[in-house]
C-alpha cells in the first residue's frame, strides 16, 4: 500500500512507500483521464432527501438511503422500478439513472431530453410536469411550480401548462437574452434568475452589437465555412449588459434601470444578481470598466427603478465581485457579502439599509465558499484557515464570533449540510486519502466513515511526492512547491527536470489533496523518467489579495522573479541535471512558459506552450484589463508583457500547441507568433489540433498527452 504522510509546517514532506505489487505504470490514456478504473470512487448524487436526516445516493442503477442512527444501506428504488413504472404511464425507459433532485424524502424530479418529471417511488406514481422544445437550451426549473425558462438562439422562453411562451423577440443574433454574460468573469454562470415566489424572471441580456465579429473555420464541410464568435479584445469595445424581468403573470417585461446617473451607459458590469427574498427588489453590483469601483445596487422589480446605493467597494487595482448577497432566511433584511477589502476573502453581514453589522469573519486567510444559514445563529462555509494547502468546513456563531472546525481531517473538503444543520456529509481528499466521505455532527464529530476508497493507484509504480517551501524573491513569503521524483529514483544519478508551470489568477497547482494536486498527467511524466516541479508563486489563488495584485499591470513579470527562485533551488540539488531542464504549462502556464524561455533565455533547454496568450490586447476585455488595464492606459506594461517582442531569444527546442477553433485565447495568438519567428528565421515547433478548443478532448488529448511526452524525450 502507498502511503504519504503530510506534515503542516514551512518543510512539507510527503513520503509513499511501495509494495512488491507495484509494477504498472501509467499510460497516456490514465494521463488523460480516459481510465475510470484510475479514479478515486465517488458516490454518486449525495444529497440529503428534501428536509429531512436520510441521505441518499447512486450505485450503479440503484438509488439507496441511508439514515444516521443506521449505517446499512436501504434501496430506495432501482432503475428497473423507475422504467415500469415509466412504462405504466406511457412514457419511454431509461438506459441509466437520470439525475434526481430529492425534494421530499418520498419525492423525486428528473428530467429526460426534454421533459420533466415528478416521482413518488414509494406509491410508484410519475407524472409529466413540463416540456421544453428539443432544441432548447440553459434549461432553468423552477422547482416551486415546475415552470421552464429556457434559450433558443438568442432568445429566451417560458414552458408553462403545455405551451410555450416567447419572452424576448430579438431578431439581431448580437443581442442575446437569458445566457451568461462577461465570458463567465465575476462568478458569472448563468443568465435566468428565478423570483422567490416564482411569478418573475430577471434575466441577462448582453448586446454585443459593438464588439467585433471573431472568424473561426469550421472545417466539417467540402468548402470550409466561416464562424464568427463575438470576442471582445482589451482596449476595443466591449457588450451592453442590462437585466430584463419578466413577469409572468401579466406576460410584460421591463428592464432595471442600470444605465442611469454615474454607472455609465456600454461601460460597465452588472454582477452578483440577487433577488431580495420577498421579491420585491433586486440587488446588482455595478462594476465600471477599469474595475476598480463597484455599487451594490437595489431596484424595484415592479418598476425597474434604482432605489439606491447600499455600499460601494473601490481599490488603487481591481475589486472582483464573485458572489450574490446571501439573505438570512430568519432575517430577510439581513444578508452576508463576500469581500476581500481587508486584504482577505471574508464574510460581511448587512441590512439592506446598507448598513455594515459585522464582519463575521477575519484573519489572514481566505473564506472559499460560503454554504449556508443554519439553526443557532450559526453560517457554515469553506475556508483556508488552517493552511492555504487546505480547505475546510467551519462554522462561526454570528452573535458572538466563535468559529468552530468542522471537518476533523487535513485536506480539501466539499461539504453538504442538512437542512437543520445537525449534520454534514462530508468529502474530501488529502495526500494520504484518495477520496473518502463521512458523516459529521455540527461539533465536527465524526458518526461514520460513509464510503472509504482504495487507492486507484496501489499497483502502479509512482514516484515520491514532497511539498515544501521556498522563500519569495519578492517580499520573502513562503512560495509552496511540489516536486515528484521517478520512480526508483536514484539521488546518486542525475535526472532531467520539467518546471510545470500555471502562476495566474483563480489557480492554485499544489494543494493537500490526492497526489498533491498533481493529477495523473505529471506522475505520468515522472514515470518516464523526470523530476517535475511545480511553483505556486504571487499571483496564485488562495493567497490574499496582495499577494495576487503583484502582478498587476505587468503580468508574467513579477511571476518569473518567483519561477526563477525556484529554478534556482533546483540548481542546488545534485540529482538534477542543469544543463536538461525543461518548462511546461498550458493557457496561462503556456504564456509563463514562453516567458520564462524567452526573458531568461539559455536557462531552459526545452518548452512546451500550449494555447498561449502572446500578448494581452489579443486576449479578451473582462480579464485582461482587470490585471492589465486597457493597451491606451498601459502600453509600457502590454509591451514589456508581450512575447512578439523576444522572439529574438528563441533557442533550444520550443514546441507550441494550440486548438484551431479555441475561443479563450484565440488562435490568432500562436500564429503571430509563429510568423515573427519565421521571419527572424528563428526554429519553432508547431502543432495544431483541428476542430479542438482550449482544451483536448476525448482522444486528442490522449494524443497530446503522447505529443507533450515523446517532445520531452526526444529533446532533453
Amino acid at each position: 500500500m502507498k502511503k504519504i504522510t503530510f506534515l503542516l509546517a514551512f518543510g512539507l514532506l510527503a513520503i509513499p512507500f511501495y509494495s512488491l505489487s507495484q509494477t504498472k505504470l501509467l499510460t497516456a490514456t490514465d494521463a488523460a483521464y480516459m481510465n475510470p478504473a484510475v479514479f478515486p470512487a465517488s458516490m454518486r448524487q449525495l444529497q440529503w432527501a428534501g428536509n429531512s436526516d436520510e441521505f441518499v445516493y447512486g450505485k450503479g442503477q440503484n438509488v439507496y438511503a441511508q439514515q444516521i442512527k443506521n449505517a446499512e444501506p436501504v434501496v430506495l428504488f432501482t432503475l428497473k422500478t423507475l422504467n415500469s413504472d415509466l412504462e405504466k404511464e406511457g412514457f419511454s425507459a431509461l438506459k441509466r439513472l437520470p439525475g434526481l433532485t430529492f425534494v421530499t424524502q418520498d419525492e423525486v424530479l428528473f428530467s429526460n431530453k426534454d421533459t420533466y418529471y415528478q416521482y413518488d417511488y414509494k406509491q410508484h406514481t410519475i407524472k409529466k410536469i413540463n416540456q421544453v422544445p428539443a432544441t432548447a437550451e440553459n434549461m432553468s426549473l423552477n422547482k416551486k411550480n415546475f415552470l421552464v425558462a429556457f434559450t433558443e438562439e438568442n432568445n429566451l422562453y417560458l414552458a408553462q401548462d403545455g405551451k410555450v411562451t416567447q419572452i424576448t423577440h430579438d431578431t439581431i443574433k448580437a443581442d442575446v437574452n437569458g445566457q451568461y454574460v462577461s465570458r463567465n468573469e465575476f462568478g458569472i454562470e448563468k443568465g435566468i434568475f428565478w423570483s422567490p415566489t416564482g411569478n418573475a424572471i430577471a434575466f441577462y441580456r448582453k448586446d454585443q452589437t459593438k464588439v467585433a465579429d471573431y472568424p473561426l473555420v469550421d472545417i466539417d464541410h467540402r468548402i470550409a465555412k466561416l464562424k464568427d464568435i463575438k470576442y471582445p479584445m482589451a482596449g476595443t469595445n466591449s457588450e451592453h449588459v442590462t437585466l430584463g424581468v419578466y413577469n409572468i403573470k401579466t406576460g410584460k417585461t421591463l428592464f432595471l434601470d442600470t444605465d442611469s446617473g454615474h454607472f455609465g451607459k456600454w461601460d460597465h458590469y452588472l454582477t452578483a444578481v440577487t433577488w431580495g427574498p420577498e421579491g420585491k427588489y433586486i440587488y446588482t453590483g455595478i462594476l465600471n470598466r477599469g474595475q476598480n469601483h463597484m455599487w451594490l445596487n437595489q431596484y424595484d422589480a415592479q418598476t425597474g427603478k434604482f432605489v439606491k446605493t447600499l455600499f460601494e467597494e473601490k481599490d488603487p487595482k481591481y475589486v472582483e465581485p464573485l458572489n450574490p448577497l446571501f439573505f438570512d432566511p430568519s432575517n430577510p433584511d439581513q444578508f452576508i457579502w463576500i469581500s476581500r477589502r481587508d486584504g482577505w476573502n471574508h464574510l460581511y453581514l448587512y441590512n439592506t439599509d446598507g448598513k455594515l453589522i459585522k464582519k463575521l469573519t477575519k484573519g489572514p486567510w481566505e473564506v472559499t465558499e460560503f454554504l449556508g444559514y443554519y439553526p443557532g445563529h450559526k453560517v457554515y462555509y469553506k475556508a483556508t484557515k488552517e493552511s492555504p494547502l487546505q480547505q475546510n468546513v467551519y462554522s462561526t456563531d454570528m452573535r458572538n464570533l466563535k468559529i468552530r472546525r468542522l471537518t476533523p481531517d487535513h485536506g480539501t473538503h466539499s461539504a453538504k449540510v442538512s437542512k437543520d444543520g445537525r449534520y454534514i456529509l462530508d468529502s474530501y481528499s488529502s495526500t494520504d486519502v484518495p477520496r473518502e466521505y463521512k458523516l459529521l455532527d455540527n461539533k465536527g464529530k465524526t458518526l461514520r466513515v460513509v464510503q472509504k476508497d482504495k487507492d486507484p493507484l496501489k499497483d502502479y509504480k509512482l514516484g515520491k511526492m514532497k511539498i515544501f517551501t521556498l522563500p519569495s524573491p519578492i517580499d520573502s513569503v513562503p512560495l509552496y512547491c511540489r516536486m515528484i521524483t521517478p520512480p526508483d529514483f536514484d539521488s546518486t544519478k542525475k535526472y532531467p527536470t520539467i518546471v510545470y508551470v500555471y502562476g495566474g489568477p483563480h489557480v492554485q497547482l499544489i494543494t493537500d489533496s490526492w497526489l498533491g494536486g498533481a493529477g495523473l498527467f505529471l506522475n505520468y511524466m515522472a514515470d518516464h523518467g523526470y523530476v517535475i516541479f511545480t511553483l505556486d508563486n504571487h499571483g496564485s489563488e488562495n493567497r490574499g489579495k496582495k499577494f495576487e495584485q503583484v502582478i498587476f499591470r505587468h503580468l508574467g513579470t513579477e511571476e518569473m522573479k518567483d519561477q526563477m527562485a525556484g529554478v534556482r533551488y533546483l540548481k542546488t540539488l545534485p540529482f538534477v541535471d542543469t544543463t536538461r531542464l525543461g518548462v511546461d504549462g498550458w493557457s496561462f502556464g503556456g504564456f509563463m512558459t514562453l516567458s520564462l524561455m524567452l526573458r531568461h533565455p539559455h536557462v531552459f533547454k526545452v518548452a512546451v506552450a500550449g494555447g498561449p496568450v502572446i500578448d494581452w490586447k489579443y486576449y479578451e476585455v473582462m480579464y485582461g484589463e482587470r490585471y492589465m488595464d486597457t493597451p491606451q492606459e498601459n502600453p509600457e506594461g502590454y509591451k514589456q508583457a508581450s512575447l512578439l517582442n523576444y522572439t529574438q531569444n528563441i533557442h533550444g527546442h520550443i514546441l507550441m500547441i494550440h486548438g484551431a477553433v479555441d475561443p479563450i485565447v484565440v488562435w490568432q495568438n500562436g500564429l503571430l507568433f509563429l510568423q515573427k519567428a519565421i521571419n527572424e528565421d528563428k526554429p519553432l515547433d508547431y502543432f495544431v489540433y483541428p476542430q479542438q478548443e482550449h482544451n483536448m478532448r476525448g482522444k486528442p488529448r490522449i494524443h497530446l498527452m503522447n505529443k507533450i511526452r515523446t517532445y520531452f524525450d526526444d529533446w532533453l
